[in-house]
């Protein structure tokens, strides 16, 4: 007996022996440490992956319990870090810790996450999609989402006015109620509503997603034409880093920021605020605008890591309303009037690896958006209004994947979320409440084949109050032909998918005054497919991108008057909505990407848009207000013409970038008379750079509207005219 156990724990201590724990520290071009990077590692002879680990706040992958090293026992990694192009190399058999070092992504060639829900090269997801890097990002400076998201392919930003004021987003032809809106892997979409792009600040962004196409396989509700995702930073720096910076401009704007981050063995850290202030170039223009929020992570052990996640908003805006159309005043502007919205986001998220190729991520969360409107003054073009909305949204998800092996792919996940609101009209108590629950299902296969990539899969959606909906969704994409150092690389893409959007609260459960509540209402649906072509140029480092795509819009909601008597009303005199608008999209996308130099990057894109309403919305006695809705008519707010362009230099002394958005003329209307019933075209310039000083101060400036044109983005709400900000941003601690 005493023989065996002596010859089990020889047996054990050989075991431990011959184990060996391999760690990977992967740094960028500028040798700092790229967290969230998914690290695998394959043996040499197989495909299968051994482990998946994402790299810490450190940058540092840990592979643990593995066989003894030697000639015998080779490995391999590969790297897929978003925003970077993709990586294998073979792990040195002599080591058990490898520094690797990423390349800058050609065009084609980076790494996204919002195509697929997890890393991928971008040219295999069959996706359209554009990015910006938090380098970018800092940048442009951008006071809101608005002022970065208008610079993409395919993006046409609409703002009624100035800083803070509404802003939305026309993707493909669809509404601006279309866009899905994700912040650190929460949705902060209100359901059925236009997101405010004015009021998203990015403060603290690490890194920006823009995908076109229909994607509520993956995303559910409201992602109909686009999904935009943002990334908060995480600390990375051993000694704590504290960063802090102002700058002040025009129209007495004056903008102050800090952040306190870093990384200490198993935990990191990343504390920031920001506080925007701006009078505008008008009457009632003011807005500002404070951030606050946290971002904490801590590795549990080699395969577990939990990640805290909390930011808080809050935004004051004047609302001078409709005055100047085109250039014609035919109304002032309204001196009394303002919107606030304040918003609450936290999210907790658990991620553990293994075993084998398995990653697992649990999350839950929760987001508050409150939002007043108080117009107590009104004119021809503008009515008074107070009203109050407030939506809560309480989520738990689980998303797991399996790589079976290098070259396919499983993602799948469930997902409960329970939505309520109360709304109403301070003066006609008591508010309306409302509430759903949704449970997702969803499943999605990558697969590599020779020269074809697919993706393929659907979400399975229970809603409480809809009913059951699915949505599928399949990519394809071909490398025609390999080419050589001049015309390289031919890929041909395709993709087909349906998606669905919710209704708003108000259009299901009103409540109000003149509001009938309609619980029938059906979620808006669309059916839609791309198809198109890359070229790579001169060895992959340019890249031509054309795709078109067709999207037929059903079940549109508007709104109309009552058909029947309603306790005691008649016919005709409540509002309601309807099921009952259809309308149609198609058009193109031209885009080229390049590197004139290693650190000058070029973005130019061409969208041309054609839409038409093919099913007018009900009206009765006039109520829809205008004839543009009619049958046949192009829809409003889409120009037929878009284009833009993004050139950015990233040294490292100084940076400087150059932003330009053009949009051709669109129909629109005053909604009154239809004195106006479209908004001029329009071309706007951003410019932004900064110096440093030295490896601790830099200095900055950056002016919008460059151009100083005047110009409606919404026809009866002028643009701000030409602005700057200029400042310095310090850096204390860190390395």
């Amino acid at each position: 007996m005493r023989a065996l156990c002596a010859l089990f724990l020889l047996l054990v201590s050989f075991a431990a022996a011959s184990a060996a724990d391999l760690k990977v520290k992967v740094l960028d071009p500028q040798s700092v440490a790229v967290a969230g990077a998914q690290v695998s590692l394959f043996s040499s002879e197989k495909n299968t992956p051994i482990q998946i680990v994402t790299t810490s706040a450190e940058g540092v992958a840990h592979f643990s319990t593995l066989n003894s090293r030697g000639n015998s026992s080779a490995y391999r990694i590969q790297v897929l870090a978003p925003g970077f192009a993709p990586q294998t190399e073979p792990f040195p058999p002599t080591t058990n810790f490898f520094t690797i070092h990423l390349h800058l992504a050609a065009a084609s060639e980076t790494v996204v996450v919002t195509a697929t829900r997890t890393p991928a090269p971008a040219e295999q997801t069959g996706a359209s999609i554009s990015t910006l890097a938090s380098s970018q990002l800092e940048l442009m400076q951008p006071v809101a989402a608005d002022d970065a998201v208008r610079f993409l392919t395919g993006a046409v930003v609409n703002s009624y006015g100035q800083d803070g004021a509404l802003s939305s987003l026309f993707v493909r032809g669809g509404e601006s109620t279309y866009n899905k809106v994700v912040v650190d892997g929460v949705n902060i979409t209100e359901p059925g509503l236009t997101f405010d792009f004015g009021t998203l600040p990015l403060g603290q962004a690490d890194r920006l997603e823009f995908l076109r196409g229909a994607q509520s396989t993956l995303y559910g509700s409201d992602a109909m034409t686009s999904v935009v995702q943002v990334w908060t930073r995480t600390g990375s720096t051993p000694t704590p880093e504290l960063r802090l910076g102002s700058d002040g401009g025009n129209f007495s704007t004056a903008n102050g920021y800090a952040s306190l981050s870093g990384a200490r063995g198993r935990y990191d850290y990343n504390f920031f605020g920001d506080q925007f202030n701006s009078n505008g170039s008008g009457i009632n223009d003011a807005f500002s605008d404070s951030l606050a929020g946290a971002n904490v992570g801590a590795a549990l052990n080699s395969k577990t890591s939990l990640r805290v996640r909390l930011r808080h908003s809050n935004s004051h805006t004047g609302l001078p309303g409709a005055w100047d159309f085109n250039g014609v005043e035919l109304v002032p502007p309204l001196s009394v009037g303002n919107a606030q919205t304040n918003t609450l986001l936290g999210s907790t998220e658990l991620t553990i690896a293994g075993p084998s190729g398995w990653q697992h991520r649990f999350t839950a969360s929760d987001y508050v958006y409150r939002y007043f409107d108080n117009s107590p003054e009104g004119n021809t073009y503008n009515f008074a209004s107070v009203y109050k909305y407030d939506i809560n949204h309480v989520a738990g998800e689980y998303q797991g994947d399996y790589q079976e092996r290098s070259w396919t792919h499983s993602t799948f996940g469930y997902r409960i979320e329970n939505e309520s609101a109360y709304f109403g009209y301070p003066a006609f108590p008591p508010p309306t409440h409302g509430q759903r629950l949704n449970q997702d299902a969803y499943l999605q296969q990558q697969l590599i084949w020779g020269r074809l990539s697919a993706v393929a899969g659907g979400r399975f959606v229970h809603s409480s109050e809809f009913g059951d909906i699915g949505v599928p969704r399949i990519a394809l994409t071909l490398l025609a032909r390999h080419g050589n150092e001049t015309f390289s690389e031919t890929r041909l893409h395709f993709s087909y998918a349906t998606a669905y959007m919710n209704p708003d609260f108000t259009e299901t459960f009103a409540g109000l005054p003149y509001y009938l509540p309609h619980p029938g209402l059906l979620p808006e649906r669309t059916r839609a497919f791309e198809a198109g072509f890359q070229q790579n140029f001169l060895a992959s480092r340019w890249v031509l991108n054309a795709t078109y795509f067709n999207n037929l819009f059903h079940d549109q909601i508007e709104y109309g008057t009552n058909t029947v008597t309603y306790q005691g009303n008649p016919p005709g005199t409540l509002g309601q909505f309807f099921n009952v608008q259809k309308s149609f999209a198609q058009g193109a996308e031209v885009e080229l990407q390049g590197r004139i130099r290693p650190r000058l990057v070029l973005t130019a894109a061409y969208t041309y848009t054609s839409t038409e309403y093919l099913q007018s919305p009900y009206c009765a006695e006039d109520a829809c207000g205008t004839p543009l809705y009619e049958t046949g008519n192009p829809m409003l707010r889409r120009p037929k013409q878009s284009g833009t362009t993004l050139v950015s230099y990233l040294g490292k002394k100084w940076a400087a970038n150059l932003g330009g958005s053009f949009v051709g003329r669109r129909p629109d209307s005053d909604f009154v008379d239809d004195l106006v019933n479209h908004a001029a075209g329009y071309a706007r310039a951003d410019l932004g750079g900064w110096y440093a000083i030295n490896s601790r101060v830099t200095a900055y400036a950056n002016v919008y509207n460059a151009l100083d044109r005047h110009y409606n983005e919404v026809v009866g709400y002028p643009a701000l005219p030409v602005n700057f900000r200029a400042g310095f941003r310090f850096r204390i601690g860190g390395e």
